[in-house]
């Protein structure tokens, strides 16, 4: 089902995903999303069922994505996943 939503950044950068939204995923505390923003536009994923995909992980395998990786921040962000 596509779902069309307006939300807001507050100003610690954080967003609010509407309850609906989070139902339709099954997103709870905890839940872990993949971020992705390419051209503008940011895609949010839920890593579990990513993980579940056999070619998203060997995608997203350390290796391929260690070229585009910045700053230990984001070393950081990729360690508990």
């Amino acid at each position: 089902m596509t779902q069309v939503e307006i939300i807001t950044v507050s100003k610690k950068g954080q967003v609010v995903l509407p309850k609906n939204v989070r139902e339709e995923m099954r997103l709870s505390q905890g839940s872990k999303l993949l971020l992705v923003e390419k051209g503008g536009k940011v895609t949010l994923s839920k890593l579990d069922s990513l993980l579940r995909d056999k070619s998203f992980s060997l995608l997203a395998s350390e290796k391929s994505l260690a070229k585009d990786w910045l700053s230990k921040e984001e070393d950081e962000t990729w360690k508990d996943l």
